[in-house]
């Protein structure tokens, strides 16, 4: 944890928080911090700053907010993602929220398991965990969009053009099309399928959608490792 992330529920009053869950046994286990040191903290979805350990006791820990900066800048990448295999969605939204992105959509496909949108790695409390502990790692505060999506076609059809708009549309996918471009400093919207691949179908739809396909090379790489090496070849990384 590099950034002591504060919640709506902490606060007390005026600059005033108290933490006493998992982040209160992080600062003093793993940081190593007590009463009278100061640490990097942030208010979720809002600045950044520093906190002062007031007070540790067994309510936790009492803790002065300042702000101080701004959060880093967001990645000019929205991502559409094939559900994963649920335990692997864990490290993808992390890993994706700790690089900056801050739209992401999670779509069906053919070759997504039914069973993957009944875990419960979905639920609006799993969901915010994750995203919550990738804000953590990168020093961030502001909570990415995640959307679910269970039917891809009206997806397609009917949103996809609003959330890609103004953006270059990459579809990554294997075979006898022109290699990833790099460093990009424009809007991207990626498209990333499950393992197995999009099918014939759903790669017409997204080339029809604007996408223009490319391929990363001649290796098959789990959508954990594809995900965060597509986006550092993509995008010129703050």
């Amino acid at each position: 944890m590099n950034l002591l992330l504060l919640h709506p529920r902490d606060h007390l009053d005026e600059n005033l928080y108290r933490v006493s869950d998992r982040r209160a046994d992080h600062v003093r286990r793993v940081l190593g911090r007590t009463a009278g040191d100061e640490l990097r903290a942030g208010l979720l979805n809002g600045p950044p700053g520093r906190a002062r350990i007031l007070e540790d006791d067994a309510r936790g820990l009492r803790l002065a907010f300042r702000e101080e900066g701004e959060p880093p800048p967001p990645l000019a990448l929205s991502l559409v993602l094939a559900l994963p295999r649920p335990p692997m969605l864990h490290r993808v939204l992390h890993d994706a929220t700790t690089l900056g992105i801050k739209r992401i959509v999670l779509v069906n496909s053919r070759r997504v398991e039914k069973s993957f949108w009944q875990s419960h790695r979905l639920s609006p409390e799993s969901l915010t965990e994750t995203l919550v502990q990738g804000l953590e790692q990168a020093g961030d505060t502001m909570v990415p969009q995640v959307l679910l999506r269970q039917r891809f076609r009206p997806f397609v059809e009917d949103e996809l053009e609003a959330f890609s708009a103004a953006s270059r549309r990459i579809l990554a996918h294997p075979g006898d099309h022109p290699p990833l471009p790099a460093d990009l400093d424009e809007p991207v919207t990626l498209a990333v399928g499950p393992e197995g691949g999009w099918i014939d179908f759903e790669v017409g739809a997204l080339q029809r959608a604007g996408f223009q396909c490319h391929h990363l090379g001649s290796r098959i790489l789990r959508v954990e490792t594809a995900v965060p090496t597509l986006v550092g070849r993509l995008m010129r990384l703050a």
